[in-house]
């Protein structure tokens, strides 16, 4: 039996994001003088071709070259801090409609005293912290993601779903699945060799630091919190089928494919063939990716359990997993509705058969980025969140989905463009030694299931059956108008989206909520969001005046404002200029110098909650166990109790002072509104995506996760069944009744009239008699009934016009409690395998390859 050391693979940070990949020469096309030809023939025969001929499709081939992808890093601005006087002006504006005046003037005279007291002196204290740092939040966001202790699933991991493969062939699940793992290969290839196009908006680069951190990545747990470990050389995947799992190799050391499209279904169908000789029911009894969905400190001591013995497969097997590059989910389920597939991608299926657990939901593991593919061709993601963003997952997505359509599209034409400036040679005419030392049999994983996790295992599964059954999910695929229409009518997509979920809930409720909406702040070196606050006095204003008996002018009026606020706050959380972010850095640093006896230390020391500084993108020291984090749930402390309990006690050997004092600001009841979310939104997606969404962050709020597109809107709600279903209806109402208002006051032209159809209603009449026969067809008289139409029937006969382009630039965030900084991670050294890859090969029992 092979021992920990030997047979488990490394977690080693990344490197350097100037240390780029070598390129591989395999796969480097051959010259005609190596060919044995001659120029002048090649030339000739070249010649008698023309350009267009040549290459029909240049027009569209991407422009792209090496080492492109991170090429901008060192020119991105640092995150600024913010004004402590504009973030404390900001913080009372966002509370200001949420608050009794009595209410409000309380939390005013504890801004008043914060900015006499603390506050300077915590400001300074920040910038001199931030001194050297990539970001002066950074750590703190890793801090607090990584100590959350609450399972993941639900709180924290979002899912996309992704829209069906257009190409009929591939919508079943090993043709989709062998599909989407080649294109999903493509990438990780093209971000390894750092050929992946920049993130850029109008112009301006983003930050691509966290696509370094989505591969080949795990959230490990221990009794100190959690930390991330990574293989930045990881070259398999493990594919989960039926709660068993199987690993093999897809990729060389150069990263470049081993593998076929073919090769790949091969290997899918053989492991699908062989978990479906294990009873469903028997193996729910083994499924251990449950463990993934415990509290963090259960899950930290399980794993201590499944390796303390020593000689047990569990380590190496622990190993296989964490070190993957991505998880492959193969469900046998074929959900149909669209609430029943958002619930499969966030948390999987709970069905109970004979007492054993037979849903999907034992068929997952949280832990890292999964592709989930049904039995019926749908597809989604969910991603461990901690060091990604949704802005980051998306670009994935959708350059995943695109490549399969444009790999189709090459077996019609080969001239049809590619997303990647390179390809890895064609596996199928390489030499066999050329791969190196790869295994690409699919191997089964046999743990070692003591007594002692099997006992772990049911009590886990039920708990997660529990966790499932208390949240419930509702789309809404909104058809009648989209971002086409919104712009025309003068306001901003995302604007106008927002203001819809605050009239909905105040038509609901008779109230307003606090309401969060990330902002990307990408723009920043290793930015990451930044807090929107939609309820503003501009949108109660709006809905107040919605739901009154005013004049449709009016409304109309009300919405314009209240939209214009939400875009003008937008343009500042951009700019990382809101209240949130910088009020939690300045906690941080106050809850730092009480961990660390003293005011000085947190000053001084440079050093993080866990006792770590913050990692940067080069040039500084790095620890080896940190990681880009940000919290993903909406606010920084939505717990009061736990809030109190923190903050209120002693800790370590502190004396009693006034460092030992929670500045008034924080314990004042506004800071917990502020952080208790009702309405959590995000808008996240493309024309890739079906849906997006995740779970309710509050036991009385909703989880809104919402796509513009273009003639249309998605939004999948959650909640802790409160009456989702009639916020949803409630919702498409107000959607069909605005439309209805604006067009009664707006009669102008068409906004679905093209630019030719413009022109042609204001020339002149034309005096020949043959151009002018007949009767002109309106649009708006296509469909129309006899008679009056109603309100609604008007409403259902919407027109839109040319967009802005572009979506909304927001990630999948979603409200986090920060509770108490841990200690220190656990070492990567105990997540060590050896180097020698021959023992990895060993691991798990061999499949024989099926026919397909």
């Amino acid at each position: 039996m092979p021992s920990k050391t030997s047979s488990v693979r490394i977690f080693t940070m990344p490197k350097s994001l100037n240390e780029s990949l070598a390129v591989a020469e395999l796969g480097r096309p051959q010259y005609a003088h190596e060919l044995g030809r001659s120029s002048e023939k090649v030339k000739k025969t070249s010649d008698e071709y023309s350009k267009a001929q040549k290459d029909p499709l240049a027009s569209n081939q991407p422009k792209h070259q090496q080492g492109i992808t991170f090429a901008a890093q060192d020119k991105l601005p640092k995150l600024p801090i913010p004004e402590l006087e504009s973030t404390t002006t900001k913080y009372l504006a966002a509370l200001k409609p949420l608050q009794s005046p009595r209410e409000h003037a309380e939390t005013q005279q504890a801004v008043e005293e914060f900015l006499r007291s603390e506050g300077p002196e915590l400001q300074a204290r920040l910038k001199k912290y931030a001194n050297g740092k990539t970001s002066y939040i950074e750590q703190f966001w890793y801090d607090s993601y990584l100590n959350f202790d609450n399972p993941v699933v639900l709180n924290l991991n979002p899912f996309f779903l992704l829209e069906d493969d257009p190409t009929p062939a591939r919508n079943n699940q090993v043709t989709r699945a062998a599909s989407l793992v080649i294109s999903a290969l493509s990438f990780v290839r093209a971000v390894r060799r750092e050929e992946l196009p920049p993130d850029t908006v109008k112009g301006r680069p983003l930050c691509m630091y966290q696509y370094s951190r989505l591969f080949g990545t795990a959230r490990i747990p221990t009794d100190n919190g959690c930390h991330i470990g990574q293989d930045p050389e990881s070259k398999h995947i493990v594919v989960l089928c039926h709660g068993q799992f199987y690993w093999f190799d897809v990729m060389d050391d150069n990263s470049d494919l081993i593998m076929t499209e073919k090769d790949m279904s091969i290997n899918l169908q053989t492991i699908v063939d062989d978990a479906q000789q294990t009873p469903i029911q028997e193996a729910a009894k083994g499924a251990l990716g449950v463990l993934s969905t415990e509290n963090r400190k259960v899950w930290s001591r399980l794993r201590e359990i499944m390796t303390r013995d020593e000689g047990s497969n569990n380590s190496d097997c622990l190993g296989i997993v964490d070190s993957a590059l991505f998880i492959l989910c193969l469900d046998y389920t074929e959900p149909t509705s669209g609430a029943d597939l958002c619930g499969n991608m966030l948390c999987g299926t709970s069905q109970i058969e004979r007492g054993v657990q037979i849903g999907t939901c034992t068929n997952r593991w949280y832990d890292k980025l999964q592709i989930i593919v049904c039995k019926n061709g749908s597809a989604g993601i969910n991603f461990e969140h901690t060091g990604v963003d949704g802005h980051t997952v998306l670009r994935f997505a959708s350059d995943v989905y695109t490549d399969t359509i444009l790999r189709f599209a090459r077996t019609i034409n080969g001239q049809a463009p590619s997303l990647w400036a390179s390809t890895s040679p064609d596996p199928s005419k390489r030499d066999p030694d050329s791969f190196g030392n790869v295994s690409t049999t699919p191997h089964k994983l046999e743990w070692d299931v003591v007594p002692e996790l099997s006992i772990a295992l049911r009590f886990a599964e039920t708990r997660l059956a529990d966790l499932i059954n208390q949240n419930e999910f509702q789309t809404l695929d909104f058809a009648a108008y989209g971002k086409n229409f919104m712009t025309a009518m003068g306001f901003s997509p995302d604007a106008f989206v927002q203001m819809a979920f605050q009239a909905a809930y105040y038509g609901l409720y008779g109230r307003v909520e606090c309401t969060y909406e990330p902002a990307m702040t990408k723009f920043y070196l290793h930015g990451r969001t930044e807090a929107i606050r939609p309820v503003t006095p501009e949108a109660v204003h709006f809905i107040q005046t919605f739901w009154g008996e005013n004049p449709p002018q009016q409304k109309v009026d009300a919405l314009k404002k209240a939209c214009q606020k939400h875009t003008a706050n937008t343009k500042e959380c951009a700019k990382a200029q809101g209240c949130d972010r910088h009020l939690y850095a300045l906690y941080s640093v106050w809850q730092k110098a009480l961990d660390e006896d003293g005011a000085e230390a947190a000053s001084s020391t440079g050093m993080s909650s866990n006792g770590y500084s913050s990692p940067v993108y080069e040039g500084s020291e790095k620890d080896p166990n940190s990681v880009v984090g940000s919290p993903t749930r909406n606010s920084v402390l939505s717990d009061t109790d736990e809030l109190r309990s923190l903050t209120n006690q002693p800790r370590g050997n502190s004396s009693p002072s006034r460092q030992q004092q929670l500045p008034l600001m924080f314990s004042d009841p506004g800071w917990d509104k502020l952080n208790n979310t009702i309405l959590s939104t995000s808008n996240c997606g493309n024309p890739s995506l079906r849906q997006f969404g995740f779970g309710p962050t509050s036991g009385d709020g909703f989880g809104i996760g919402y796509i513009i597109k273009d003639e249309g809107i998605s939004i999948c709600a959650s909640s802790k069944h409160r009456q989702t279903k009639r916020f949803v209806d409630a919702l498409e109402s107000y959607l069909l009744e605005i439309r209805r208002i604006l067009k009664a006051t707006q009669r102008t032209a068409s906004p679905k009239s093209s630019r030719a159809r413009e022109a042609s209603q204001h020339r002149p009449k034309p005096q020949n008699r043959v151009k002018s026969r007949g009767r002109v067809i309106r649009a708006t008289e296509l469909g129309k009934k006899s008679g009056t139409a109603t309100p609604l029937e008007e409403a259902s006969t919407g027109s839109d016009d040319e967009g802005l382009g572009g979506y909304g630039f927001f990630d999948a965030g979603m409200l986090l409690q920060a509770l108490k900084a841990r200690g220190d991670g656990l070492d990567d050294e105990s997540l060590k395998t050896g180097e020698n890859g021959s023992s990895r090969r060993s691991i798990g029992k061999k499949l024989r390859l099926s026919e397909y």
